[in-house]
């Protein structure tokens, strides 16, 4: 069917939602904004789905999201009467629907004769990654769109492990997605019904409890808390997200009593009105904090993202000013600070293992190799991550102790598996208690770490190509460096070229070894200064991605290098 032919069938279906039937005569004769909507199914990939709300089949709405589930249904069919008596988890954020949306999940399962568990109110993806585990689900469902503008919301789909659905799967629910012909005629039980037939189950502080149970095992240094926990100031802002009620629990049961609520922040709020992008990775997220930390001379902020699984941290540096993070600096703080307690101890494994991503920093690369820990580098989605500590756990070959994305996800102990900031809050605070009592702030400790491991920076560029038109010029684009392999950059010779999608290694002299990774559209260039160089079309955004990072002798020389790669990468997308 052509895009017109199923916007006719929307309008002139008389059981639409009525919230819809009013948006879609509000884009009566809007010939573009139609198409957008109705020109092809939202995506659904290894990361679930995401997209703007409203009417159409690339619109998330409560129809989208009932064929996503009776995929996710049929799948679990697939797999025996086991996995569907087993149920799903449902969890879900602050944004507008999102409630709706879990309900809607349930009832489209509740039809399937598939029980779900489904919190009583909004809680954090981490918190959703251990109910699966804790529960026992088959599967679990997180109703989010992570930290995008107020007009998005998406779903995501776990695996029994507490992993997102690793590719295999995710491929065999895509395709049971796509053989509903018509997502407005798809059946699903009354909530009420469900509810009565034990269907639906509401679920709530049991699981708030079993996890800050096991946040107590985040915890590193009891002493250093102990001693500190009333001294070192720290604002907290969860920017009107989902990350409040556990991050304050979690803050409190780890000893830590001087910390602050950003208190317009610490609001729930689908509009996020406070912040232009409830992205703790952006320097504006943090005004409020800032402020509120400047009048209480505070030496840390932190801030959560709407979901709860990504953190962002501003340290105080020694002029009263704040300076935000990168996620690979706090990766690299958390990594020195973690082998560092566990040597002192003697609690750091002989089989110790540290995960990271492709496009994260080689900074944690070169602090662990100094205390004797190997690092794995994965494909960019935390799962691969969750799907090594599975590995691992399997054949007992490593111990997992670190795992950080350099997109500000973090995970400190595997009772979760995904990114978890209620674990990065809780740690991040007694880094900054560890420093704070020998006189030190982050940003000195931070300092310490370029002084000694060199001055690494790193930098994302986004490029956003939205629509059909957008998606076909991103396909371009990679199809462009594959069939014409850069030789150098900003005149610095690449003297190694990856490309994940083919599974290919090749150096500057033509010599080639197979990558053993599952595939990704991905390719990542080493120039001969060690710097690095990584292209990735977003899995759940209409984005590409641009990865730079470079090691210099000064921080002053690595934004040169940073500013100079930009440069060539910025030549090449204009032409």
């Amino acid at each position: 069917m052509s895009w017109k032919e199923i916007y006719e069938q929307w309008a002139n279906d008389d059981s639409l939602d009525n919230h819809l039937k009013e948006q879609l005569a509000e884009l009566k004769g809007k010939e573009t904004e139609l198409e957008d909507a109705f020109y092809a199914p939202l995506e659904f990939g290894t990361a679930g789905m995401r997209g703007v709300l409203g009417p159409g089949i690339n619109r998330m709405n409560i129809y989208t999201v009932r064929q996503a589930t009776e995929g996710l249904a049929n799948f679990m069919v697939k797999q025996g009467f086991d996995a569907a008596r087993r149920g799903v988890a449902i969890a879900y954020d602050s944004r507008h629907l999102s409630q709706e949306f879990a309900l809607e999940a349930a009832k489209t399962l509740a039809y399937h004769n598939i029980p779900a568990y489904v919190f009583e109110s909004l809680r954090p993806t981490p918190e959703l990654s251990f109910a699966v585990r804790y529960l026992g689900t088959f599967t679990g469902i997180m109703i989010t769109a992570s930290h995008n503008p107020p007009e998005y919301n998406g779903y995501k789909v776990y695996g029994e492990d507490g992993g997102q659905m690793p590719p295999a799967d995710a491929d065999l629910v895509t395709a049971l997605i796509r053989e509903v012909d018509n997502p407005l005629t798809i059946p699903v039980m009354s909530e009420t019904a469900a509810k009565d037939e034990g269907l639906v189950t509401m679920i709530g502080e049991e699981v708030d409890q079993a996890y800050l149970a096991e946040l107590s095992t985040v915890t590193i240094d009891q002493d250093v808390i102990d001693q500190m926990g009333d001294q070192l100031k720290l604002v907290y802002t969860p920017l009107h997200g989902t990350g409040k009620m556990l991050g304050e629990k979690a803050l409190r049961q780890a000893g830590f009593k001087e910390f602050i609520l950003e208190p317009e922040q610490a609001v729930a709020d689908p509009d996020f009105s406070t912040v232009k992008s409830p992205n703790p990775e952006e320097t504006s997220a943090f005004e409020y904090a800032m402020r509120l930390g400047k009048k209480e001379n505070a030496d840390l902020l932190i801030a959560t993202d709407p979901d709860a699984d990504r953190l962002g941290a501003a340290v105080r540096m020694p002029n009263g000013e704040y300076k935000v993070l990168t996620g690979n600096q706090i990766g690299a703080l958390f990594i020195r600070y973690i082998l560092e307690a566990r040597k002192k101890t003697n609690a750091l494994p002989e089989n110790a293992m540290i995960l990271k991503s492709i496009v994260s920093s080689e900074l944690a690369t070169a602090i662990a190799q100094s205390y004797g820990v190997p690092v794995t580098n994965v494909l960019t989605g935390f799962k691969f991550i969750a799907e090594k500590i599975k590995e691992f756990e399997i054949d007992n070959s490593h111990t997992f102790i670190f795992g950080f994305e350099e997109s500000y996800g973090f995970l400190v102990q595997p009772f979760v598996r995904d990114k978890d900031a209620i674990q990065a809050l809780v740690l991040l605070a007694e880094v900054a208690a560890a420093y704070k009592k020998q006189g030190k702030t982050l940003y000195d400790a931070l300092q310490e770490i370029f002084a000694e491991y060199g001055y690494y920076a790193e930098k994302t560029i986004s490029l956003t190509k939205a629509g059909q038109e957008g998606s076909a010029q991103i396909a371009a684009l990679m199809k462009s460096f594959r069939e014409q392999t850069p030789t150098e950059f900003a005149g610095i010779k690449v003297v190694q070229t990856e490309d994940f999608q083919q599974l290919i290694r090749k150096n500057a002299a033509g010599d080639t070894e197979k990558i053993a990774s599952p595939p990704s559209d991905v390719l990542k260039y080493t120039l001969e200064d060690e710097s690095w160089l990584a292209i990735r079309p977003s899995g759940t955004e209409p984005k590409i991605k641009f990865y730079i990072g470079v090691k210099a002798d000064s921080d002053e020389r690595a934004e040169q290098k940073i500013e100079l790669l930009q440069a060539a990468i910025n030549e090449i997308t204009e032409n």
